[in-house]
Formats: structure tokens, C-alpha cells, sequence
């Protein structure tokens, strides 16, 4: 199966097992999937990620996280630049997630960094998603 945006995939998958509670979502893989998940396990959004082998391809198993009484650790994901529009900002112009309490993921130079990182290290990039 062709995808024409695999990060948007991703983050409709997680979107779609995180609205019916359940525990993994698997995904094909690719080296940007595996960088979203390390930065979703490192802010955590998520209790952990493997790669597996299925079928001969490799695929990404995500562990979802949910508070005590089973609410939502993630309530929102939106993927910001698309292949149609991307969105780049200056790292004077890195937006600011509900005030701090959520992040966006930014594709900069020195590799997938969220925005507070990108600020830390004064890098603007493409805005990949945000998440809160």
C-alpha cells in the first residue's frame, strides 16, 4: 500500500486507538516514525515503542498511556505542514503549544527536535505536528 504521507498516518493512527483505549497501534516503519516515537516516549505521551518484524517488513508497535481513571494522556494531534503546504518558521517564530503545555515537532537541521529544544538551540526547521 502507497501512502502519500506517512507522518499523517501515523498520527491518525494514534488518534484513532487513542479514542477507543487501546493499549498498542502498530504502523509500517520508516526512520521519521521511529524519531516522532522516541520524542513522544521522551515528553511522555507514550509508555514505549518497539520495532518488529511482520510479514518480512518492519513495523513500529506503539504502547499507548492513559492516566489512572483511563483519561487520555494525548487529546490532540494535528499535522501542521503537509506535502501540499509545507510550514517553515525562524526560530524567533517557533509557536508555542498551549502556552508550554503541549509540543511541536520540528524537522531542523540537526534532526527531528521539539520546539522547545529548537529554541534552546536557536534552529527553526519545518513544522511537522503538534500535539497536546
Amino acid at each position: 500500500m502507497i501512502i502519500s504521507d506517512p507522518i499523517a498516518d501515523m498520527l491518525t493512527r494514534v488518534r484513532n486507538a487513542n479514542l477507543v483505549f487501546l493499549e498498542t497501534v502498530e504502523m509500517p516503519s520508516s526512520n521519521i516514525k521511529k524519531e516522532i516515537a522516541r520524542i513522544l516516549k521522551e515528553e511522555g505521551y507514550i509508555k514505549g515503542w518497539t520495532v518488529d518484524h511482520a510479514d518480512g517488513e518492519e513495523v513500529i508497535r506503539l504502547t499507548l498511556k492513559y492516566g489512572a481513571n483511563r483519561e487520555r494522556i494525548i487529546t490532540g494531534l494535528k499535522r501542521t505542514s503537509k506535502p501540499g503546504r509545507r510550514i517553515y518558521v525562524k526560530k524567533d517564530k517557533i509557536p508555542r503549544i498551549l502556552r508550554g503545555l503541549g509540543i511541536a515537532i520540528l524537522s531542523t537541521p540537526h534532526g527531528l527536535l521539539t520546539d522547545r529544544d529548537a529554541r534552546k538551540a536557536g534552529v527553526g526547521g519545518e513544522v511537522l505536528c503538534v500535539i497536546w
